[in-house]
């Protein structure tokens, strides 16, 4: 099983009503509940783990979750509200604007770390519940706990209008790179960690610190995977944008996905891919992506909808 551990929440997405006013729909999202929910679609075995209220939008949390076949088993139920985020679109780019402050999910600790079942083969972590506290320290203390025996996956997606102390979180950010044995970002993502410079330069920077993989995505381009012995590019496919809400955490779903099948999602297999596992993995996260991008919102594809 592949643990998501990570924020859930409700995306508040735009939408026009019917009277032609300006409104905002509640949908399930966040980066880490959208891999875990495109995991289950896509049939792979996956859990979450995070805190989830107890209130009607939570009960919308879980409801998802379950239906698109991941174990919640491991989560903290708290009836502390959910986090929001409204979402606005920008040339068809989403931006956020969080409200966090006491949530179900900000207010995980370490106090409400599992210990992990013996089924648990791979953690992915990730998104704005790297940011806050004490969820931060919470997630930080899971992956190096976990990453000397399990594989590690973190893709920051990174959201600076959210960041309060600058220093500390690319302090915890170097921290979890360098145990994780895959990093994906974007590549706005990769500027801002390592500063402006040629894409596959800082992502063989990013592969310096500790990680066996380093993926960059490039939007409709496409995406990137490097080793210390392989670079692989797989070109995005084609397709009509309703927004890129959830396109990253879907790519990130098909890779794990992919690998998962491949039998290459352990330490040893990890320390050397073939470049057809890696293009194989390209393949499938922007197939999968490809999908999230047609239709609004979050809303990864089912197995059925990709091609085998």
């Amino acid at each position: 099983m592949i643990l998501c551990c990570g924020e859930a929440l409700i995306d508040m997405l735009p939408r026009t009503a019917i009277s032609g006013e300006s409104a905002f729909a509640p949908h399930p999202g966040g980066a880490v509940f959208n891999t875990a929910v495109a995991l289950g679609r896509l049939g792979t075995p996956a859990g979450f783990f995070s805190g989830i209220s107890t209130d009607f939008l939570g009960q919308m949390l879980d409801h998802q979750l379950a239906a698109s076949g991941v174990d919640t088993a491991l989560a903290v139920r708290s009836p502390r509200p959910t986090t929001l985020a409204f979402v606005r679109l920008v040339a068809e780019q989403a931006r956020y604007d969080f409200y966090d402050e006491g949530t179900a999910g900000r207010m995980l600790s370490t106090a409400d770390l599992p210990t992990l079942p013996a089924e648990i083969r791979a953690l992915f972590f990730g998104g704005i519940s790297l940011v806050a506290e004490p969820c931060g320290s919470a997630y930080e203390a899971l992956i190096l706990g976990a990453a000397p025996h399990c594989v590690t996956m973190i893709d920051p997606n990174i959201r600076p209008g959210f960041i309060t102390d600058l220093p500390a979180y690319r302090a915890r950010l170097d921290r979890m790179i360098a145990a994780a044995d895959i990093v994906k970002l974007s590549d706005e993502d990769l500027n801002w960690l390592e500063g402006p410079g040629e894409l596959i330069s800082a992502a063989q920077a990013l592969l310096a610190r500790g990680p066996k993989l380093v993926l960059v995505t490039e939007g409709a381009c496409g995406a990137h995977a490097l080793t210390h012995a392989h670079h692989v590019f797989s070109p995005a496919q084609k397709v009509v944008v309703a927004d890129t809400v959830g396109a990253g955490d879907t790519f990130n779903a098909g890779v794990l996905t992919a690998l998962h099948r491949d039998g290459c999602l352990t330490k040893t297999a990890l320390a050397a891919p073939d470049p057809a596992t890696l293009q194989a993995a390209l393949a499938l996260g922007n197939a999968a992506a490809a999908i999230t991008v047609s239709r609004p919102g979050a809303n990864p594809p089912w197995a059925k909808e990709l091609p085998r």
